[in-house]
């Protein structure tokens, strides 16, 4: 009988040891390292252990050159919206990871596109948080066809992969990876080594056989994807659901695409008939009420490949604490304090005893600098208490000096905001365009108090 080998994985970011130890040296964190039973060394048809090099005579050396450049074909999801996320659709053997917190509703677009893609395609959706009369009653809920697509309802990954061999199918959906399991790891599903198994030997199977692999995976309560970090390296494109319960509107964005830009926006609306997506999203997001008071602004965002018009709101009041707060909303805390020292020093407007307060309408989240300047301005106009005008569009990174740094695609931003009827601009002066927009004036700022005058 062969020994039966152990190892020892931290549970939380999957490092690999010899022996326990308290603590991980690669997170940090104290007992989270677990002992974990290793399968046995499998033996070759002549009896001895397979070497790390078999099969190696079969792999054959290419030349950089002679690789065919030839762009791989893509299968549309049947939503431009995702397909855009993707970066124009599902590659053949690609694996994608998609996450997001419980309601979110990965399972229903999932659901939404199978039943789509099933019509001219085999498409199988593997369900292990659900039996196969829930997943029925949803597809009957939404209205979706039901004539073509295939349902298997297991948790077994050799089941499953085997069941896949026999239908081939070109895409296939296994919710979710956290509860699949291999019956030779004497873990519990959702383990560290489960799931980097059961991942791993997934992504096989759809490197081998060209199938478009759709994860999903569970997040945790800080909205990371739940799992060993390797979860993320094995996978070529992540995709996380974005929304609060309380919003209609859902957001895709994309961390990782081996196949597109990253940081790419998909918005979708939850409706009865499912997810539904929005083609325009800088009209829902400046839904503005016809009296404009004073801290509100519109900004222009850059998400992957495309301008996002946005409004952001700020208040300034005065504190009843001894240490007044800083909340955020859609937008980094730390970097709120940074610009509002810069406020203080380059444009003399001291809030130190003031609360300040920062929202981003619509539950977007802003990651770029360039929602900088149109912060700050706002801040400045409630402080004041000055509206600013309706027509009146900004963008631009504040630096520590005080100075205004332009930031990439200035000039399609500004035909963005002119395509929604706005009148006035300020921008910084690297980003005035060459050739004047019509029907809008370009005020170019190089310092904040440049940028405040101009209000």
């Amino acid at each position: 009988m062969a020994k039966q080998k152990v190892g020892f994985v931290c549970h939380d970011c999957g490092a690999d040891y010899s022996k326990w130890q308290g603590q991980c040296g690669e997170c940090g964190q104290w007992n989270t390292v677990q002992e974990v039973r290793l399968g046995a060394a499998s033996k070759s048809a002549s009896g001895g252990a397979k070497s790390g090099y078999a099969g190696a005579g079969l792999s054959k050396v290419t030349a950089l050159k002679d690789i065919d450049l030839a762009e791989l074909p893509r299968v549309s999801s049947q939503f431009k919206e995702l397909d855009r996320v993707l970066g124009g659709g599902f590659v053949s053997g690609s694996v994608v990871l998609m996450g997001g917190h419980p309601g979110a509703g990965k399972s229903t677009l999932l659901l939404q596109v199978l039943c789509a893609l099933a019509a001219h395609s085999e498409a199988l959706y593997v369900t292990g948080e659900e039996s196969l009369q829930q997943v029925a009653m949803r597809a009957q809920r939404l209205g979706l066809p039901a004539d073509k697509l295939q349902l298997l309802s297991a948790t077994d990954v050799d089941a499953i992969t085997y069941s896949a061999q026999q239908m081939q199918p070109k895409i296939m959906v296994v919710d979710s990876i956290q509860v699949m399991h291999q019956s030779d790891i004497s873990s519990a599903p959702g383990s560290v080594s489960q799931v980097r198994e059961c991942a791993a030997t997934l992504t096989r199977y759809a490197k081998q056989s060209g199938t478009v692999l759709i994860l999903v995976g569970h997040v945790t309560k800080e909205g990371s994807l739940a799992g060993p970090k390797v979860l993320e390296h094995i996978i070529d494109c992540s995709i996380m659901i974005e929304g609060a319960n309380d919003s209609r509107f859902r957001t895709l964005r994309g961390t990782k695409n081996r196949f597109g830009a990253v940081n790419e926006l998909g918005v979708f609306a939850m409706t009865e008939q499912g997810l539904k997506e929005v083609s325009n999203p800088s009209a829902i997001f400046l839904q503005r009420s016809d009296e404009i008071a004073s801290g509100s602004v519109v900004m222009v965002m850059w998400e992957g490949t495309r301008p996002l018009l946005v409004e952001i709101q700020g208040l300034v009041d005065d504190s009843s604490m001894g240490n007044p707060r800083r909340v955020t909303v859609g937008l980094d805390q730390n970097r709120l304090s940074m610009l509002l020292a810069v406020m203080h020093r380059h444009a003399g407007l001291m809030v130190g005893d003031q609360d300040v307060f920062v929202n981003v309408v619509g539950g977007v989240k802003i990651m770029e600098t360039g929602a900088d300047l149109a912060l700050l301005l706002a801040l400045v106009s409630s402080f004041r208490d000055t509206p600013l005008a309706r027509d009146l569009v900004v963008f631009g990174e504040v630096g520590l000096s005080g100075e205004i740094r332009p930031v990439p695609s200035g000039q399609e931003r500004l035909r963005e905001a002119a395509k929604h009827g706005f009148k006035k601009a300020i921008v910084p002066k690297g980003n005035i365009p060459r050739e004047t927009l019509k029907g809008m004036e370009i005020i170019g700022v190089s310092k904040l108090s440049e940028a405040i005058e101009a209000i």
